[in-house]
């Protein structure tokens, strides 16, 4: 008689779920920290043996002793409940509306247009590119680097962005301006592509279950990635020896000394090109309802933030020490 094999461990039971979910493998790793840190906080009990005053009492460690922000207090929690509810079947009985920490408003910081040229300007490469993605098509930073070559659409100006946050796919503009840069960028990225397959690599990673469906997709050029990294790294979730794409942090330290050489006394990061997108697109007279499609936010109400932007500073309002 054959032995049953022995119980998945809890953390691996987390990670079906969230592929059966098709989470980012980003995410994946968000929500397994989280959930360790809290069995760790109570002395590696199970969760199963836990319950809501246990919740409570490692949200009020993180919001008490470790001083964490509203939206990651609120994240430690949304992780935990995914734990109870997906994963171990469990209600906590909670008061979600007691539990959850109060976000503030916070208004984005926006640059000019002029602002926004300097700190391109001292951008080179690689990295010059994805910025400009990022302003001229209001990309976020992790939707420019997962962008596979098919995505691009040269003929009528546009990138399709696949899969983004909450699992939707939208359309967007590719700048003109950006164009023939990125052209002959993608001239490079194929020559290492036609390189990688000729040593016997060149595959990418597929989304879901598209490399069974497709079993020779993977070494296409069409789904190689338009920013792929430097070296051949095995893939986290498998096997598969690929060129995945740049890590965030390259670009996030290149701007960082780009803002400081522009003399830009304003923190600045990748986001700031997509708050400045939204923001100069409606100084422009473009209708908010067009901007949240070209965002790609679900409610109205998060791209009326901009709006608020848009007054700030006095414009439209005359201070009377002016008058």
């Amino acid at each position: 008689m054959q032995a049953e094999p022995p119980p998945r461990k809890l953390l691996d039971r987390v990670r079906d779920r969230i592929r059966v979910k098709h989470y980012s493998y980003r995410t994946e790793e968000t929500y397994v920290q989280w959930i360790r840190r809290f069995i760790l906080f109570h002395n590696k009990r199970h969760p199963s043996e836990m319950g809501g005053d246990e919740v409570n009492a490692f949200l009020t460690h993180l919001a008490v002793n470790e001083n964490v922000a509203a939206s990651t207090q609120n994240q430690a929690l949304s992780e935990i409940l995914f734990l109870y509810r997906e994963v171990l079947e469990l209600e906590l009985g909670l008061n979600l509306d007691a539990v959850r920490a109060k976000r503030p408003r916070n208004l984005p910081t926006v640059l000019t247009v002029a602002e926004t040229l300097e700190i391109l300007n001292n951008l080179t490469g690689v990295y010059q590119i994805v910025a400009k993605l990022l302003y001229g098509s209001g990309l976020r930073l992790n939707e420019a680097l997962q962008l596979r070559v098919k995505d691009l659409d040269f003929a009528q100006q546009q990138i399709m962005v696949r899969d983004s946050k909450g699992m939707e796919s939208r359309v967007t503009m590719l700048p003109r301006n950006v164009v023939e840069q990125l052209q002959e960028h993608l001239q490079i990225v194929k020559r290492i592509h036609q390189q990688d397959l000729a040593r016997g690599y060149g595959e990418a990673h597929l989304p879901f279950a598209l490399s069974r469906k497709y079993p020779n997709a993977a070494k296409e050029w069409i789904w190689q990635y338009v920013f792929p990294s430097s070296a051949i790294a095995k893939d986290p979730r498998g096997e598969l020896m690929c060129r995945y794409h740049i890590h965030e942090s390259g670009i996030q330290k290149a701007l960082k000394q780009a803002v400081r050489a522009a003399k830009i006394e304003k923190r600045v990061g990748c986001h700031t090109f997509r708050h400045s997108f939204a923001t100069h697109l409606l100084e422009n007279g473009y209708d908010i309802r067009t901007v949240q499609e070209l965002l790609g936010h679900k409610d109205v109400k998060t791209t009326m933030i901009y709006t608020h932007v848009l007054n700030r500073g006095g414009k439209g309002v005359i201070s009377p020490l002016d008058r």
